[in-house]
C-alpha cells in the first residue's frame, strides 16, 4: 500500500500542485462512483474501537482531513470512503471568489511541506450548501448512525471590508450552519488581508457571539462552533484565546492553521523565497502545532474540545497529539505525499496502540 510514495514521485511531483491536487481528487470521486468504491469503503472504515464523541458528535475516528483539501464540497462522500472519520469543508465566504492569481500553491518536498496563498477560492456560501445537504443525507444511507462528520470552515470574503467582516461570516453562517455537524471559524488564514487582525480578542468577541447565535437560530439547534487560529499567536494571546472561548461557551479550538514563518527548512532559502508569500503546512509545523495544544490544552482543562492539525503524518503524530490533550486530529499536507491510504494506515495504526 505504500507504492504511493514513489508514484508521487514519478507523476506528480514534475506538475503543477494545483493541477496535481485537481487531478487527483477528481480521481478519488471518479473511483467513488464505481464499484471499487464500495470496496474501498470496506477496506479503509475505521475500527469501531475507535469511534470518539467530541461537543455532543459522534465520530468514526478521531482522525480527519482539516480544510482546505475540498473547498467547495464536492468531494465529501469519496473522502470518507478512505477512513477520515470527519472531513472539514472549506474555507467557505459569504460570496463567491476566485481567489489569488496562479501559481499560488507550491510544494516544498525535501520538507513534506506546502506553500499556499490559495486566498478562499470557492464557490459561495449559497452555491455549497445544498450540495452538503445532499451529503450528509447520503452519508446517512450509506454509513447509518455511525457516518462520517461533516464540518464547515466559513472566512470573510476578501472584497468585504474589514470593518464589515462580522455580517460576511453571519451570511455563511446562516446558509451552511443548518447542513454543517459542526461549524469553525476561520481567522487565521494568512491570505486574506487582514483576517488575521480578527484573532484579537477585542474583534474575536463579538464575531463569534454573532456567528453562534446565527447559526443555531439558522439550523434551529445548536451548531457546535469552533474558532481556528494561527501558529503565530504568542503564548500570552494563546492563553487569551482559550480564556474567550471558556467565556463564550464555545465547543472548541482548532489549532493550528498555517505559519507565515519560514523556519527549519531543508530546501534552501532562495528556492523558498522564489515560492513568494503564503501559508506554510506540513512537517515542519509539527513541533509548533503540539506547543500551541499544550499550552491550550493547559489553558482551557477539560472544558473544550481542541482539534489539533499541523505537521501529522504518522500513527505516532496522532498519538501524541491525543495524549497531549487533543480531542480531534486532522491532517492534510500529508496526505498529498502519503496517498488515498494514508488515512487507513492512520486509523490501523491507532487501533493497534489500543489494542495493545
Amino acid at each position: 500500500m505504500h507504492f504511493y510514495p514513489t508514484f508521487f514521485r514519478l507523476v506528480f511531483s514534475g506538475m503543477d500542485a494545483e493541477r496535481a491536487h485537481r487531478i487527483g481528487f477528481a480521481l478519488i470521486r471518479a473511483i467513488d462512483r464505481t464499484p471499487v468504491g464500495w470496496g474501498l469503503r470496506r477496506f479503509c472504515a475505521p475500527d469501531a474501537s475507535l469511534a470518539t464523541t467530541a461537543f455532543g458528535v459522534e465520530f468514526p475516528s478521531p482522525f480527519g482531513l482539516a480544510a482546505g483539501f475540498d473547498k467547495a464540497g464536492k468531494g465529501v462522500l469519496s473522502l470518507t470512503v478512505l477512513g477520515f472519520g470527519h472531513v472539514e469543508i472549506g474555507t467557505i465566504t459569504g460570496q463567491a471568489q476566485p481567489g489569488n492569481p496562479a501559481p499560488r500553491l507550491f510544494r516544498l518536498v525535501e520538507d513534506r511541506a506546502v506553500i499556499n496563498r490559495m486566498g478562499f477560492n470557492n464557490d459561495g456560501a449559497a452555491a455549497v450548501a445544498p450540495r452538503l445537504r445532499s451529503a450528509r443525507q447520503r452519508l446517512a444511507r450509506r454509513y447509518g448512525a455511525r457516518r462520517p462528520v461533516v464540518g464547515v470552515n466559513i472566512g470573510k470574503t476578501k472584497k468585504v471590508d474589514i470593518a464589515d467582516a462580522v455580517a460576511d461570516y453571519l451570511v455563511s453562517a446562516r446558509e451552511l450552519a443548518p447542513v454543517a455537524d459542526y461549524l469553525v471559524v476561520n481567522v487565521s488564514s494568512p491570505n486574506t488581508p487582514g483576517l488575521r487582525l480578527l484573532q484579537s480578542v477585542e474583534s474575536l468577541r463579538p464575531l463569534l457571539e454573532a456567528v453562534r447565535t446565527t447559526a443555531d437560530d439558522a439550523a434551529g439547534r445548536h451548531v457546535p462552533l469552533l474558532v481556528k487560529i494561527a501558529p503565530d499567536l504568542t503564548d500570552q494571546d494563546l492563553d487569551d484565546v482559550g480564556a474567550l472561548a471558556l467565556d463564550l461557551g464555545l465547543d472548541g479550538i482548532v489549532a493550528t492553521n498555517t505559519t507565515i514563518t519560514r523556519e527549519n527548512l531543508t530546501t534552501d532559502a532562495a528556492t523558498v523565497m522564489a515560492k513568494g508569500v503564503g501559508g506554510l503546512s506540513g512537517a515542519p509545523l509539527k513541533a509548533r502545532s503540539l506547543e500551541v495544544l499544550t499550552r491550550l490544552r493547559a489553558a482551557v482543562g477539560d472544558r473544550l474540545a481542541l482539534v489539533s492539525v499541523g505537521g501529522v503524518e504518522t500513527p505516532e503524530d496522532v498519538i501524541e497529539r491525543l495524549e497531549a490533550g487533543a480531542t480531534l486530529v486532522q491532517g492534510y499536507t500529508a496526505f498529498l505525499y502519503e496517498g488515498p491510504f494514508w488515512a487507513r494506515r492512520i486509523n490501523r495504526g491507532l487501533a493497534r496502540s489500543r489494542a495493545a
